[in-house]
């Protein structure tokens, strides 16, 4: 008999302890902007994986940066286009079977994390390095590099700047970059390495920064250097000629998907949603040949697409996830070539080429 009231003292314990948590769970969530958010926060709280929480709302809130020329750029129409927004779509055709069910948030370097930690945004796909600091104290996780980049500087030919000047060439200058991001720290440290003084001006967004590039407030500006060939590709003025220097690059910069730790079954999702676009494209298998290759390509490729010994069921994935991505969205190659190619950004012997070809693109078995 003691033994049994202790034990039904000790399940009355915790119900209580179960039911304090959800209601300190329920009133921090009352201030949330909306009933929608409300119910996340629960779902959350009751340890709920976000990935059923995204098909429970059937779209994917995608962050992106709505600014950057030729990974996420807003249109005159509404629609988001781009490499990384074509990323975003990946993982809705992934999860939801659909690549347009994506709500495209445009947010800033500074509002960034802030959006993945409070429920606004699911996932980033907006041009957000992988860092040991991001990825412990800031609190993200981050997925496969999906771009390869290194920050560089940009300049006027008209000032003395060519491709070969180093950072050694820029002391004195006025450099300007956005604010909130790794370029601030890294040019701080490249100019302190090199002996040069310079003057580091800060922008909440590019737009800004490349404006005030323009119109001469700014001598040099910085940031990853495929952002500054779409910006010269895109509103370099006549009669100028911008020149991107140092050849090397001042920095490591892998870009990719991120967003909130301990989720393993969305971040899974995530992870091999951009893995299928790899694979894909090692196996020459794209959106043109997606069906013929359905039924006769290798036991891996079949798999891949939903067919026998389908592993995405598993995941809380439809079979059918993968194959959705290549033919909605494409290839690795599909969408690289697609967005990257128009300002001049090749992948031939770069780091973004396939393993295959010399590059660091590569992903793990599906099996």
């Amino acid at each position: 008999m003691w033994r049994l009231l202790a034990t039904l003292f000790a399940l009355a314990l915790a119900a209580s302890a179960c039911g304090s948590s959800d209601s300190s769970d329920d009133s921090s969530a009352s201030g949330s902007s909306s009933d929608a958010e409300e119910t996340e926060v629960t779902l959350a709280a009751n340890g709920e994986s976000l990935l059923d929480t995204v098909k429970s709302r059937g779209t994917l809130n995608c962050g992106v940066s709505g600014s950057a020329v030729a990974f996420s750029e807003l249109q005159a129409d509404g629609s988001m286009a781009g490499f990384d927004a074509d990323y975003c779509r990946v993982v809705a055709a992934a999860i939801l079977g659909d690549a347009n069910k994506v709500n495209f948030v445009s947010l800033t370097a500074a509002e960034r994390f802030t959006a993945v930690q409070t429920g606004d945004v699911d996932l980033l796909m907006r041009n957000t390095t992988w860092t040991q600091s991001r990825d412990s104290e800031v609190g993200m996780d981050f997925g496969p590099t999906t771009y390869y980049d290194g920050q560089q500087l940009m300049g006027r030919e008209s000032d003395g700047f060519s491709g070969s000047s180093q950072v050694s060439d820029v002391g004195g200058s006025v450099i300007c970059t956005s604010a909130g991001t790794t370029t601030e720290k890294n040019i701080a440290d490249a100019a302190a390495e090199a002996g040069v003084s310079i003057e580091l001006q800060t922008f909440e967004d590019f737009d800004t920064v490349t404006n005030n590039f323009i119109s001469g407030a700014c001598d040099i500006i910085t940031t990853d250097g495929s952002a500054l060939v779409g910006r010269k590709a895109k509103q370099q003025p006549d009669g100028e000629n911008w020149v991107i220097f140092p050849a090397t690059p001042i920095s490591k910069e892998p870009l990719g998907p991120t967003y909130g730790q301990n989720d393993s079954a969305f971040a899974d999702a995530v992870n091999w949603a951009v893995y299928a676009t790899i694979i894909a494209d090692e196996k020459g298998l794209d959106s043109s040949n997606v069906d013929m290759m359905l039924s006769s390509g290798d036991t891996e490729t079949i798999r891949l697409l939903g067919g026998e010994g389908e592993l995405q069921s598993g995941m809380g994935l439809p079979a059918d996830a993968f194959y959705q991505v290549i033919s909605q969205v494409g290839n690795y190659d599909e969408i690289y070539s697609r967005n990257l190619n128009p300002v001049g950004l090749s992948r031939e012997g770069s780091a973004n080429a396939a393993w295959t070809a010399g590059g660091l693109v590569y992903a793990p078995p599906a099996r």
